[in-house]
């Protein structure tokens, strides 16, 4: 069991860098990353399969454990249906759990190390039993979520997410000059061995979000890793004030808000 799931994680691996290539220039990027899920899928296979193997093992072993001791095995085996029925009403909780940690995993709906939203938590999952599932939030806690309780699953490692960037740029600035800025930081970036892996798509200018009297606001959506939109978004930032710090295009100072006891409030002059 665990050489198959190793020799399953070897070959997402070995795909990786096919992956990362061809993602560059495609519109299915969702499909191109889902294939990329035989690590975390080939994992919680690999926890089910086990889970069901011990079951099996310990109900044999206790068999035979009771046909050495002597102990006639046949009225036991053959009131096991009478006892499996009354197990039923009693358990149908426990089977409800195993059914639906059996399809949660045949259908794909998250895997090991996927950040998932279950409703009563979110996190990373850490561990997809038969009946549980584990998985560990962004303040540390862990949490047991039993699989029949989950009426819903929001998976944000499928796919692709979108880093979304608003930017200001003074309001008598040239829009066109501007775009074609951003477009070309968007190019270098795409190009750059760095972002690979994590920047599936160029950063786009997408348009004019807001005006005030002092700003234009732009904003640049880029399509990347389920789990970079953050970071690259935060790079984006980054690359685009230095890009425009050397075209010259000027980024307004906004006001802020004068909060009581903060001192001397913004662009105030002492007299």
């Amino acid at each position: 069991m665990k050489s198959f799931v190793n020799n399953a994680v070897k070959k997402a691996q070995l795909r990786a860098p096919e992956f990362i290539r061809r993602a560059e220039n495609t519109e299915d990027l969702s499909q191109l990353v889902m294939e990329q899920r035989t690590v975390q899928r080939s994992k919680a296979v690999g926890q089910i399969i086990k889970s069901t193997i011990a079951l099996i093992t310990w109900s044999v072993a206790t068999i035979l454990v009771l046909s050495i001791l002597g102990i006639n095995v046949a009225p036991i085996l053959a009131s096991a249906g009478i006892a499996g029925v009354a197990l039923g009403f009693g358990a149908q909780t426990l089977i409800k759990d195993f059914l639906a940690g059996i399809f949660i995993i045949l259908e794909d709906q998250y895997g090991i190390g996927d950040i998932v939203d279950l409703g009563p938590a979110v996190g990373t999952v850490e561990e997809v039993g038969l009946r549980i599932t584990r998985l560990r939030d962004l303040g540390g806690v862990v949490w047991y979520v039993r699989n029949g309780e989950i009426m819903r699953v929001a998976n944000r490692s499928q796919g692709w997410t979108l880093a979304i960037v608003d930017v200001p740029v003074a309001y008598n600035e040239d829009l066109e000059k501007v775009r074609k800025v951003i477009e070309k930081v968007g190019l270098e970036m795409l190009d750059d061995q760095q972002y690979f892996g994590q920047l599936l798509g160029a950063p786009a200018y997408a348009g004019v979000e807001q005006v005030t009297g002092d700003a234009v606001f732009l904003r640049i959506v880029a399509k990347t890793a389920p789990d970079q939109p953050i970071q690259m978004a935060r790079t984006i930032r980054e690359k685009l004030k230095n890009a425009f710090d050397v075209a010259g295009i000027k980024m307004p100072v906004l006001a802020r808000p004068y909060l009581p006891g903060s001192g001397q409030p913004p662009n105030s002059q002492q007299r």
